[in-house]
Order: structure tokens, then C-alpha cells, then sequence
């Protein structure tokens, strides 16, 4: 399961969400408004800053809407595990 760190009026996070939606990888994203305390204390624990989007795939933070597009798309081509 991935995490998505995102803010709702930010654009980068805005074409992500739309990524994500428009491949049907909502089984696998989890979206997380960093709006709300909790989430941006997750966020900053996984060494994010107030920079959205940011993706935790588990093991990584990858920050920007290039970067979590292309660590989508390695995703599903190896198979939606």
C-alpha cells in the first residue's frame, strides 16, 4: 500500500490524485491530507517536509508529481502485487 501525501489546492498533488484515479491504482494508494496534524507528523516521520505530493511506497519517500508518476507506472509494470 503507498501513501499519498497530498494538499487539495496544490496542482502537483492535484495530477497525481487524477494519476492515480484515472489508472485504477486506488486499491493501492492511500491519500493523506497533510491538512490534517496526524498526517503531516506521518509525513515528517518518513523524513517529508511540508513539500507535497510525496509518496511512501514502504521503503522510500519520493517527492513531486514527476517522481511519484514514474514510481506509479514501475508499479504497475511489474504486476499489481
Amino acid at each position: 500500500m503507498f501513501e499519498l501525501f497530498h494538499a487539495i489546492s496544490d496542482p502537483g498533488s492535484a495530477r497525481v490524485r487524477k494519476y492515480v484515479v484515472d489508472h485504477e491504482l486506488s486499491d493501492f494508494v492511500r491519500f493523506r491530507n497533510v491538512t490534517y496534524e496526524e498526517v503531516q507528523k506521518d509525513l515528517t516521520s518518513r523524513g517529508g517536509t511540508t513539500t507535497t505530493p510525496a509518496l511512501w511506497d514502504g521503503q522510500k519517500l519520493f517527492t513531486g508529481a514527476d517522481a511519484i508518476i514514474s514510481r506509479l507506472v514501475a508499479h504497475a509494470d511489474v504486476g499489481r502485487a
